[in-house]
């Protein structure tokens, strides 16, 4: 395993559009520790590939409850509201309020390969939003409200 750097602030990479992984190889599996030590590294709760220059749609998180690993991840249900600050390892010292859904959920493939499906809610849906937005090149700010003292860290 290996830290990574974060991109951060006008990186262009950060707006691009992550391309689907087609194989999980070594890798891929390489690519997934050295995020979760990354993430860990920086106290994240969350990090995209983009956020480490890497255009693949795989992220990991972990809201206190253990690590996840969600490999070409689609929501593809959304329900209710939660409105709540957020923070960005990608935009240091940034912060605001965020609109996104209370409960959702997904379908990915984990790590082994296996497509799976998870309904999540509260932070751990935040948190899947705000990493499928990297994915696709959006960034929290594009969704922010308002500017918020308040720390916050995905």
């Amino acid at each position: 395993m290996a830290l990574r750097i974060i991109r951060t602030d006008d990186d262009p990479v950060l707006r691009k559009k992550a391309r689907k992984i087609e194989e999980i190889n070594d890798r891929i599996i390489s690519l997934r520790d050295d995020m979760l030590e990354t993430m860990y590294d920086a106290d994240g709760v969350g990090l995209a590939a983009n956020q480490i220059g890497i255009l693949r749609r795989i992220v990991v998180i972990d809201i206190g409850e253990g690590p996840i690993t969600l490999i070409n991840p689609e929501i593809y249900d959304e329900e209710g509201c939660q409105k709540a600050a957020e923070g960005c390892l990608s935009l240091p010292g940034a912060t605001g309020q965020v609109e996104r859904p209370q409960k959702l959920k997904v379908e990915y493939k984990d790590i082994d390969g296996t497509k799976k499906s998870m309904e999540a809610e509260g932070m751990l849906a935040r948190a899947i939003c705000h990493e499928v937005d990297h994915l696709n090149g959006v960034l929290f700010i594009d969704r922010a409200e308002d500017e918020d003292d308040e720390e916050a860290g995905a």
